[in-house]
């Protein structure tokens, strides 16, 4: 057993964490005459390991996300999700949000789609909920700098958070509060064609590209935020804002990230730092979180799908969701650490 969990342990720092190419970073930034212990030096190779480490395992997720995505076009997901009703079909709804877009923005034109569909209002909204919010790219990034036990648990918790919204919005019957054109909107059921292996490869490079065109600005942003946090910002700062100290960090984090837009692989970084510099895991949680699922961008573009009292709703899910998940995870910190 403990060799297992040595070997795990190896694969988790050096084949996701990339441990080996900081190592290598700073070999070479110090022959370069750089002191990486210095604030500037140490901020260059922060910045330079995290920008190559996430741009590698974010082309070769969405390579391998994007190969599944085609076995299941939009089309082929509605005929599925109409199969199954109630909470199984939350829980399949919240599902298939794993493996779509990674943003929230990405997200909206599906939900309208799958609602014009005639799926249930509480089905399509637990898909808008865990689409941005958890992915199977945020599980293996998650693993490769907090460790399996958060990864998964913050995965399980986003999906349940996906499922209890859509069940509470079912059972509230907020159909009216749809706008009139989500309804109508075209919806032309085609049946996709089969793809050859050679096509659903050709189909998943053009998503990494095209994903990578969209995400990189913000890996940019997100990193060089990380590195001013992780080099330049005190720690009794961060310990005093977001620590255990401050019994209001969680909802703190959860008013600061919703105003932002990014995906989870923009949020990674700030949260890696923060982690480093003494805040608390569950409050970094819920800013990631937050940030991914409530952008403002994001809640402008369903504003236009759905009415005000819906709007507001879902937004109230959401954020005491999110932050009951930042309590939870302070409280039980000491188990998953």
């Amino acid at each position: 057993m403990e060799t297992i969990k040595t070997i795990w342990l190896f694969l988790q720092d050096q084949l996701l964490g990339m441990k080996w190419l900081n190592t290598l970073l700073g070999d070479v930034l110090s022959a370069m005459g750089l002191d990486i212990n210095s604030q500037l030096g140490g901020s260059v190779q922060f910045f330079i390991y995290d920008v190559i480490k996430i741009t590698v395992l974010l082309c070769l997720l969405i390579f391998f996300i994007s190969y599944i995505q085609s076995y299941f076009p939009p089309e082929r997901s509605k005929k599925i999700l109409g199969k199954f009703h109630g909470i199984k079909a939350n829980i399949l709804s919240a599902l298939l949000g794993t493996v779509t877009p990674f943003c929230s923005c990405s997200s909206i034109p599906l939900f309208i789609g799958f609602t014009s569909a005639g799926l249930p209002l509480g089905v399509t909204f637990s898909f808008l909920i865990s689409s941005p919010m958890v992915d199977l790219g945020s599980l293996v990034l998650l693993m490769s700098i907090f460790g399996v036990k958060i990864a998964i648990a913050y995965v399980l918790i986003g999906l349940v958070i996906a499922v209890v919204g859509g069940t509470l919005i079912e059972k509230m019957h907020m159909e009216k509060y749809v706008e009139d054109f989500v309804y109508h909107a075209s919806n032309v059921d085609i049946s996709s064609p089969a793809l050859t292996k050679k096509e659903r490869v050709q189909y998943a490079k053009e998503q990494v590209a095209e994903t990578f065109k969209k995400v990189f600005p913000y890996i940019l942003v997100g990193v060089g935020i990380g590195a001013i946090i992780h080099n330049w910002i005190p720690e009794s700062w961060i310990e005093t804002v977001l620590g255990s100290n401050n019994p209001l960090g969680v909802v703190l984090a959860a008013l600061v990230g919703i105003p932002m837009y990014a995906d989870i692989f923009g949020t990674i970084p700030v949260a890696e730092a923060l982690l480093a510099k003494g805040a608390q895991l569950g409050t970094i949680l819920t800013f990631m979180m937050a940030v991914t699922t409530l952008s403002l961008p994001s809640i402008i573009m369903l504003k236009k799908a759905v009415k005000p009292k819906l709007l507001t709703l879902f937004i109230v899910i959401c954020t005491l969701g999110i932050i009951a998940v930042g309590y939870l995870f302070n409280l039980f910190h000491g188990f998953l650490i």
